[in-house]
């Protein structure tokens, strides 16, 4: 990859955007009410085209919360947070390929979104491509690994 688009997608230091925080809790919620009643909806055999904007609602606010994160640095991609959004995205599309499965399969969305927001920093910021820690404010690694207990 050329030094300069590496630069850009991998920077030193995250980028910081403005009103970061309100932005993502504003989509976030967007995402948890939309997938929440999509995921109702299925349960509970709602009419397929009845949750149509619901799913778009779902997509879009996950998509925004996944291009913020993207906009700081790509390295998230291979960070244990970024691996378990790809997964859960896998998971979701395989709902769609198998709809006999979906609410099962959604219900494992859900239980990986859960156990997914409240992992500690050791497991999210964990980096498959460098097989440690890196810190979430730098691209600095620590040298802890998450099968280590924390001193």
């Amino acid at each position: 990859m050329a030094p300069r688009l590496t630069a850009v997608l991998f920077p030193a230091a995250p980028r910081v955007l403005p009103y970061n925080r309100g932005i993502s809790v504003g989509f976030r919620t967007l995402h948890l009410l939309a997938s929440g009643l999509l995921y109702g909806g299925h349960a509970f055999d709602v009419e397929p085209q009845r949750l149509v904007t619901l799913l778009y609602l779902s997509v879009v606010g996950g998509l925004c919360l996944i291009l913020l994160e993207l906009y700081r640095s790509c390295d998230g991609v291979y960070q244990g947070m970024g691996v378990l959004a790809i997964v859960k995205v896998v998971i979701t599309g395989l709902a769609g390929l198998w709809w006999e499965q979906r609410v099962l399969l959604l219900s494992l969305v859900l239980i990986l979104g859960s156990v997914g927001s409240h992992m500690t920093a050791r497991y999210r910021h964990y980096s498959f491509r460098h097989g440690r820690v890196l810190d979430s404010k730098s691209s600095r690694t620590t040298s802890s690994s998450p099968l280590t207990p924390d001193r």
